[in-house]
């Protein structure tokens, strides 16, 4: 499974935080792995060509109602430059799997979960509630096509806890609050009205 986006850009981040949840919350059999993609695009090609199949969790733009969760598989999976450009990153990662796909080993079946964005424009911004809802529905998901595939993976006891500073948890309770952060750029170089 693989989380792909950028936690910094409001629901932008719904990837990786589907993939951070995953990891607390669930024990995955040996041979699974689920990995925190963020915006790595040409360097995740390795790990796709490793993977037999792929679940790929994402904030995608469909032009729905947002918070709408969408579920594309194999050839549905945007993978060649030239289509519509679905997801605010997904140059890179299209070419990801496109290249995939050039050397034989896009991973079969390729599954994207996706989530229709309500807000992208908030640099440093959390993901919206809406959003942020549809994580348990992701995951649950998932966990039906990991179980499909015959690798279920088993709900933890206790979830697992992250102290890494990009971690959902710290993120949300450590950033400055919308009135003292500068959401537009640096605030180095752009005067604040105060």
């Amino acid at each position: 499974m693989l989380g792909i986006g950028n936690v910094l850009w409001a629901d932008e981040g719904f990837g990786v935080r589907c993939a951070e949840a995953f990891q607390e919350g669930w024990e995955l059999p040996p041979g699974v792995a689920c990995l925190d993609g963020g915006t790595q695009g040409l360097y995740l090609l390795p790990y796709l060509q490793a993977a037999r199949r792929l679940i790929i969790f994402d904030a995608i733009d469909f032009g729905l109602e947002p918070g709408t969760l969408r579920v594309l598989e194999g050839e549905s999976v945007p993978r060649y430059l030239g289509v519509r450009k679905t997801s605010l990153h997904q140059t890179g990662f299209q070419e990801v799997l496109a290249l995939a796909g050039l050397t034989g080993t896009l991973p079969d079946p390729l599954v994207l979960i996706g989530v229709q964005p309500v807000e992208l424009d908030d640099y440093g911004g959390s993901l919206r509630p809406l959003v942020l809802g549809r994580i348990p529905t992701a995951l649950g998901l998932a966990v039906e096509r990991l179980t499909q595939w015959g690798l279920a993976p088993r709900r933890r006891a206790v979830p697992l806890s992250s102290s890494s500073p990009l971690s959902r948890g710290r993120y949300e309770t450590e950033r400055p609050s919308a009135a003292s952060a500068c959401r537009v750029g640096d605030a180095r170089f752009l005067p604040r009205e105060d």
